[in-house]
């Protein structure tokens, strides 16, 4: 059963940094694509950005410059390194993982940015 745990989040001040992590366990074979997503309070499920299993990265505009998102194939974990945070990037962030057919989603870390 494929499970994704996040840790990182946090509370973070106006122009500071966090680091979010989420491990894949339950994997046997190959994972296409692993990223986030985001949710602020009244808001709908966005997309921040995804890295594909050869490394190629894609982020949403709003994090572009400021975001990065990273992976380890061997611990099937991918890491969002947050820079430069303002208030706007409060929200619960959510783990994607393409594998298979399926999409997972992990359970969600609140990162709160205050000013």
């Amino acid at each position: 059963q494929v499970q994704l745990v996040e840790s990182g989040g946090g509370l973070v001040q106006l122009g500071g940094s966090l680091t979010l992590s989420c491990a894949a366990s339950g994997i046997i074979f190959s994972i296409r694509a692993m990223g986030w997503y985001r949710q602020a309070p009244g808001k709908e499920r966005e997309f921040v950005g995804t890295i594909t299993y050869g490394g190629s990265t894609n982020y949403a505009e709003t994090v572009t410059d400021r975001f990065t998102i990273s992976r380890d194939k061997a611990k099937n974990t991918v890491y969002l390194q947050m820079n430069s945070l303002k208030p706007e990037d409060t929200a619960v962030y959510y783990c994607n993982i393409q594998y298979g057919r399926n999409d997972y989603w992990g359970q969600g870390t609140q990162v709160t940015v205050s000013s």
